[in-house]
């Protein structure tokens, strides 16, 4: 009898270890059609019993980053905000920075500022900026100026951090990817040091993050190919002005298939810069797949912009996406305390 009731004692920790008990793991959802398909998804395809089971070492899920699971309209990117913090503010730098550096920086300024519209490509004028800005950093002191920088607070907020600024429904999705036995990665158009230190606090290892890159060398390779040069035991990888890559729509499916080497079977997105992406997914020819987007349509909780949002709304329809609407789907984005306010800049 005492040996029964031992062994009943120890069922609910053998559940929980299992992954397979009934635990919450959306307390920061509303019940929405979107997150109830990627319940039932998951349930099926990790059923042995079931034609669309997929084995443990395919369970693959990518996910794009801001916007994504992290903040991303203050009005503008964590790595925008950062460059134009960079040049036209921080001290060590700003009188050193070059012409084309300083005008990608004020372009950021004037439409944070004063929203004046950005110019046409500027994803790829602000990679280049940005590779020049940072380089002859080594990589370990970038990992600290980005977590320095990132204790911030974001324009237009109150109550959290650019480095707190997490989508809690989001990070609910991880854990329970995790207990499904799902590898998820990053996948980001943003900086991969700038992802690895934003991502570091929430448990993502720095392996399974994939960004933009800029080319590395050790600190006394000088013009040396790597081929020829020999790094030494004292020395240490620093950044160049050389963007190897922007990650961004097939870059991301590039990337994916060079870094993974497997087709996703899940994808979350939020941009146009993630569909290359979610196609990918889509396209796996061994394994039922599903895609998201997550829909900036909080006007009263988050700075979203009305006109791209149903922008948005309109092509993930179209491409028959799945949405998750921030405005209905999410009980809370960043959770208690963090409240949006109205900002502005006096000239």
């Amino acid at each position: 009898m005492k040996k029964s009731l031992l062994i009943l004692a120890y069922i609910p920790a053998l559940v929980a270890l299992s992954g397979c008990g009934k635990q919450d793991y959306f307390k920061s959802w509303n019940e929405c059609d979107s997150l109830t398909l990627l319940k039932n998804y998951v349930k099926d395809v990790t059923n042995k019993d079931s034609k669309n089971f997929i084995p443990v070492e395919d369970r693959i899920a990518t996910f794009d980053m801001d916007g994504t699971f992290i903040g991303e309209l203050y009005p503008t990117y964590f790595e925008y905000n950062m460059l134009e913090y960079r040049v036209l503010e921080d001290p060590s730098y700003k009188d050193l920075a070059p012409i084309d550096v300083k005008e990608a920086a004020q372009a950021i300024r004037d439409f944070v500022r004063d929203g004046v519209a950005l110019p046409d490509h500027f994803d790829m004028v602000h990679a280049h900026a940005a590779a020049k800005a940072y380089s002859g950093m080594s990589v370990k002191d970038f990992d600290t100026y980005v977590k320095e920088y990132a204790k911030n607070t974001p324009n237009g907020f109150t109550g959290m951090t650019f480095a707190t600024s997490f989508y809690k429904p989001m990070l609910e999705i991880f854990d329970y990817l995790k207990a499904n036995q799902f590898d998820y990665y990053v996948v980001s158009g943003s900086d991969r040091y700038i992802c690895r230190a934003l991502t570091e606090s929430i448990g993502i290892p720095s392996n399974k993050v994939i960004g933009m890159d800029v080319e590395l060398k050790a600190s006394s390779q000088g013009d040396k190919d790597g081929v020829d040069y020999t790094m030494k035991s004292d020395e240490t990888l620093i950044r160049t002005d050389n963007l190897l890559i922007k990650n961004l729509k097939t870059n991301k499916v590039k990337q994916i298939s060079e870094e993974i080497g497997k087709i996703p079977v899940l994808s979350f997105g939020n941009s146009s810069g993630d569909c290359a992406m979610h196609n990918y997914c889509k396209s796996n020819p061994n394994y039922k797949t599903e895609v998201f987007m997550v829909l900036a349509d909080d006007y009263d909780d988050d700075h979203a912009n009305p006109a791209e949002t149903e922008k948005r709304l309109a092509a993930w329809n179209e491409a028959h996406y799945n949405i998750f609407s921030m405005k209905n789907d999410f009980k809370t984005i960043y959770g208690e305390g963090v409240s949006k306010v109205d900002f502005s800049w006096a000239n």
